[in-house]
């Protein structure tokens, strides 16, 4: 199976509601104004900094674009597909073999609850299996009900619990992961 590891700037994901493109440079304000101070942000995305600085969003841009140039990751900006307004960011994370995707995601405040993510999840599902991955995964934290919603909203299924998986330390605890799949054969 061919795998192109990159979405053209030209010719977005979409399926007519979102978008999923590349990230630019122009996006830095937009992402501060997205996570800077924002309780789920700050809450569920550990490794998001807060504050989130122009510096912050600056440094993401940059490690986005150079794991495109390395073929470890997809990082995309999810759209408004009318208006190209920012709803949030979707990122394939790749294995050494590239046959298992990980994908993340999060949603700005404004575009949660309108089913904008799922959306995301499925494109960017699809497109990791229809580019040579054998299983997508995802990890979610349990008690962010909405990302957990998300994923099974998108077909995907949920496996169990790594237990203590990650340190947090705005929490200042270990903090599980549910753990979900998406595998070609559960698109049949």
């Amino acid at each position: 199976m061919s795998r192109n590891f990159s979405v053209r700037r030209d010719r977005p994901l979409s399926d007519g509601v979102v978008s999923l493109r590349s990230w630019r440079d122009d996006d830095a304000d937009e992402l501060v104004r997205c996570f800077d101070g924002e309780p789920a942000i700050s809450r569920f995305l550990i490794m998001a900094p807060q504050p989130y600085t122009h510096e912050s969003a600056r440094r993401y841009l940059d490690d986005a674009a150079r794991k495109a140039d390395d073929a470890s990751a997809n990082e995309f900006a999810v759209v408004d597909a009318p208006t190209g307004g920012l709803l949030g960011g979707i990122g394939v994370h790749w294995n050494e073999t590239r046959d298992i995707g990980e994908i993340g995601y999060w949603a700005r405040a404004e575009a949660r609850g309108r089913g904008v993510t799922t959306r995301a999840l499925v494109l960017a599902s699809r497109w990791a299996l229809a580019n040579g991955a054998e299983r997508v995964q995802l990890r979610a934290e349990p008690e962010n009900v909405a990302s957990c919603r998300v994923a099974e909203k998108a077909g995907f299924r949920r496996e169990g619990v790594l237990r203590s998986a990650r340190w947090s330390e705005r929490l200042g605890r270990r903090v599980d992961f549910a753990m979900y799949s998406l595998l070609p054969s559960d698109l049949s």
